[in-house]
């Protein structure tokens, strides 16, 4: 009996409309297959619904005979074209794009058996492995070799013998086995997706052939596969609860286009529309957190982080980052978190976490073992973040072993790990936008921001603008923000933005994705003035400090960029590079201040000395190198008195030789007396 004759009518005359739409629509595909040498043809599932909505609707409800009915026709095919083709490979596969998709959180019962397409991020990926798909057995009483297909994670030994009848004498004959390349990952649903206070929930999904190691932990795929129940090893007893996992038919990576968002032909008329309106910058800053009162440069210094610059890549291969990031530090109760919050819901792409609950796996990636003791990868949260913006509240509150994790992901955008013997670079491309409190409770204006902020230089320095919102009683403002509060919470809702949440989510998805400003003439000659300008100071005298370094420069332009994009224009004129620079200089004039001296010193923020606090170190340490050399260390009263005597405050010298010793730059060698470390 053929195989033909065992199908029924209906699906006789399925598979015969599959015959038809390969041969009427895909030959060009299958031709392409042979000439790039592999064996799968990718075919778009709405030109299938639009030949024809039965075939349709059978390849969702009966994939695995419609995915072999594909396989079968396409090898026919082959043959016709080129006959020697098919011994290159076993099966030849149709794999679906752009079927339409179901939720993770809505997978049922229903679903089990169909085809289905899930979008999500890939947390954890196994190493690709070699899977059985057609096991040989040797029955060794009578000496006969057969195969049997493997289907699932265990192979059943034969029940009988097919040549003489006998049940036992089964033995595995691995080197005739036919292998398949086979990796699992672990889906995870999209942060975006899961409703507020649920935990995000996952799937395994199985890849073979040509599919494994086509993404890698970070990714946002849309997998699309038939769902299947996973058998449970044991086989004492029949489970009746079973795991779903999805067979992966196709896997389409989401590149860096913020593809999750759907915008129509009449969302992009709507945002041309916008545009055009000349205080469409003023709208959206005004549409950021529209219920926290004033805050507008903050507000501003948000928007630009959310729109970005643009990333460049040299021809070397050389990176240079487009993503903006800011710091706001601040008083108790000036809404810094809520902040934080909105840009978490308003922001194409975004991660929300902070400082006291995440720890450096947590925040770039782990190496996980599972339960048969092979080690994987998974994601942290500015690797989910790729693409968009990591929101971290609380940045102060993190361990400083912890921190020193995302010193790679703000410069470089990637994050780096070799744990366990597994040596991985993930991609990090984020803006990070974070907050702070004061170390002493209230940010104290007489000190520095280094001494003022629990954060080391070399996270300060890599932030692009820090914001200092410091509660100041004024009778006048307070008055101002009182009224306003009243009428937020008066309100119940009624505080509408200028620009609906929605239509700018699309508005700043659409200028990231299509829109690359470059600088024109104008602009960059203004930024080089500025840039010059500054560094000149640094000449007037030789004790003069330095007020700008090349890497506010590369800030500058990265603000300018973003500016530009805020009106979807293709050039960053001189009016743009005027608003970089009037938030870089209101930037250096707040936190950029040496404090003693009342100059602009990028080094407090670079650094975290000013010039002046350098020179007052560099003086201690040759009081202490003074007096080692008559007694072999010096005493702290011995330091103390001579400090004095070169101008030196006694607790200016008690803070420095904690900081020093801490630093490693002097230890004690005896009872309460110090030495240089050689």
């Amino acid at each position: 009996m053929t195989f033909v004759e065992q199908v029924p009518a209906e699906e006789l005359s399925l598979q015969d409309a599959i015959k038809e739409y390969l041969r009427e629509r895909c030959l060009e595909a299958i031709k392409q297959m042979i000439l790039q040498g592999v064996n799968y043809i990718e075919i778009d599932f709405n030109d299938i619904i639009s030949f024809s909505d039965e075939l349709a609707t059978y390849i969702i409800n009966e994939p695995q005979t419609a995915l072999r009915a594909f396989s079968q026709e396409i090898q026919n095919i082959v043959s016709e074209i080129d006959e020697e083709y098919l011994n290159r490979y076993q099966t030849f596969i149709a794999r679906f794009r752009n079927v339409p998709p179901t939720k993770l959180r809505e997978i049922r019962s229903e679903h089990v058996g169909k085809l289905i397409a899930i979008e999500g991020i890939v947390v954890r990926a196994t190493p690709p492995k070699q899977k059985i798909v057609k096991a040989v057995f040797v029955h060794e009483p009578c000496g006969y070799e057969f195969e049997i297909e493997v289907e699932g994670d265990i192979i059943e030994k034969p029940v009988v013998c097919p040549n003489c009848g006998k049940s036992s004498g089964f033995r595995l004959k691995l080197e005739s086995c036919v292998y398949e390349d086979f990796q699992r990952l672990m889906l995870q649903e999209r942060p975006e997706d899961v409703p507020a206070g649920q935990l995000p929930r996952s799937i395994e999904v199985d890849v073979r052939g040509a599919l494994v190691d086509a993404t890698r932990p970070g990714d946002r795929v849309t997998v699309v596969g038939v769902l299947k129940l996973r058998r449970p090893s044991s086989q004492r007893k029949l489970a009746s609860i079973y795991d779903v996992y999805i067979e992966a038919n196709n896997i389409v990576v989401s590149q860096r286009v913020l593809e999750e968002i759907e915008i129509s032909e009449d969302d992009e008329r709507k945002i041309r529309e916008l545009a055009q309106d000349p205080l469409v910058r003023r709208k959206i800053v005004a549409s950021i957190a529209p219920g926290i009162y004033g805050m507008w440069d903050i507000k501003e210094s948000i928007a630009l982080l959310l729109f970005g610059g643009v990333p460049k890549v040299l021809p070397d291969g050389t990176r240079i980052r487009g993503d903006i990031h800011v710091l706001i530090i601040g008083d108790p109760g000036t809404a810094k978190s809520q902040l934080l919050q909105y840009v978490s819901r308003i922001a194409p792409r975004a991660v929300y976490t902070t400082g006291k609950g995440s720890t450096a796996a947590g925040l770039t990636a782990a190496v996980v073992k599972d339960k048969s003791g092979e080690y994987y990868l998974e994601a942290g949260a500015l690797v989910l973040a790729d693409g968009g913006v990591a929101c971290i509240d609380e940045i102060d509150k993190m361990d400083d072993k912890d921190r020193v994790a995302i010193h790679e992901a703000m410069e470089q955008q990637t994050v780096s790990i070799a744990k366990a013997g597994i040596v991985a670079r993930l991609n990090a491309r984020a803006s990070v936008l974070a907050a702070g409190n004061p170390k002493y409770g209230r940010y104290l204006p007489n000190r520095s921001l280094s001494d003022n902020v629990n954060l080391p230089p070399t996270i300060l320095s890599r932030f692009d603008l820090i914001f200092v919102i410091r509660d100041t009683p004024s009778p006048e403002r307070d008055r101002r923000l009182a009224r306003y509060i009243t009428v937020v919470h008066g309100a119940s809702g009624e505080i509408k933005p200028p620009i609906p949440t929605d239509l700018l989510r699309k508005y700043i998805a659409y200028a990231r994705k299509n829109i690359r400003p470059k600088l024109t003439e104008d602009a960059k000659k203004l930024i080089e003035d500025f840039f010059v300008e500054m560094r000149k100071k640094s000449l007037e005298s030789p004790d003069a400090p330095i007020a700008i370094t090349a890497r506010q420069l590369e800030a500058l332009i990265r603000l300018a960029e973003a500016h530009a994009r805020m009106a979807l224009k293709s050039e960053v004129t001189a009016e743009d590079a005027a608003e970089a620079i009037r938030l870089m200089k209101s930037m250096l004039e707040s936190v950029g201040i040496d404090v003693e001296s009342g100059e602009i010193d990028v080094d407090v923020i670079m650094t975290g000395k000013p010039k002046s606090a350098r020179e007052k170190y560099l003086i201690l340490e040759d009081i202490i190198r003074e007096l080692s050399k008559e007694e072999g260390c010096a005493k702290i009263k011995d330091i103390i008195s001579k400090a004095r005597q070169r101008g030196l405050e006694d607790k200016f010298v008690e803070e420095a030789l904690r900081k020093m010793r801490k630093e490693g730059i002097i230890f004690e060698k005896g009872s309460a007396c110090f030495a240089l470390v050689p």
